[in-house]
């Protein structure tokens, strides 16, 4: 069986098909993240300010074990959508090494925040910021571009706060970079089925 070879407009209509599909992949599930997350770190952020604030807790990190079912809930759905997925293309796996990168880069600084002195919050807000950005950018979605961009700039504020401020800007900073752009994202999902 011998291969037909293609045309220059072929050649450039199954790249162009191709860089849709995958744009259709990473948007169809992208808010489930965004919104999981979102939550999640937002609600911990605030729980961990208000219990540390006002003395309710000798522990108030204990708001992260938030995370953990978040973490089981975006492996499944990543699973469930992997299988989904029409075509998987190598925009789609660039798009999620950046996440595993983020996620590791996360994981380290949370490993060794002891080093500095437990004020993660504004390392991780940039982390985050950076993965929200080239998500955006991958995407052609603007409100991700804005939301990294507002993570970057809760990043820099909560570096000049009190360690537990930081945990304010943070959910303020969640809620701007991932929440409203997450939000959007979805609609915009909703409207392509």
């Amino acid at each position: 069986m011998s291969e037909k070879e293609l045309s220059k407009d072929e050649s450039l209509q199954l790249i162009s098909d191709m860089i849709t599909q995958a744009k259709r992949n990473l948007a169809r599930g992208g808010s489930f993240y965004f919104l999981l997350w979102g939550w999640v770190v937002m609600l911990a952020n605030l729980g961990h300010y208000f219990i540390y604030k006002y003395e309710l807790y000798p522990y108030p990190f204990i708001v992260w074990s938030l995370t953990i079912p978040a973490l089981i809930a975006s492996m499944v759905h990543g699973a469930r959508s992997s299988k989904r997925a029409q075509v998987k293309s190598h925009l789609d796996r660039i798009y999620g090494l950046v996440w595993l990168g983020v996620m590791i880069c996360i994981v380290i600084t949370l490993v060794f925040m002891s080093k500095v002195n437990y004020n993660v919050n504004a390392i991780i807000l940039c982390f985050a910021a950076l993965g929200t950005f080239i998500s955006g950018c991958m995407l052609r979605f603007n409100p991700l571009v804005m939301g990294g961009a507002a993570l970057w700039v809760a990043s820099i504020i909560a570096f000049n706060v009190t360690p537990n401020d930081q945990y304010l800007v943070g959910a303020i900073g969640i809620l701007a970079g991932y929440l409203i752009p997450g939000y959007l994202l979805k609609k915009v999902e909703s409207e392509q089925v």
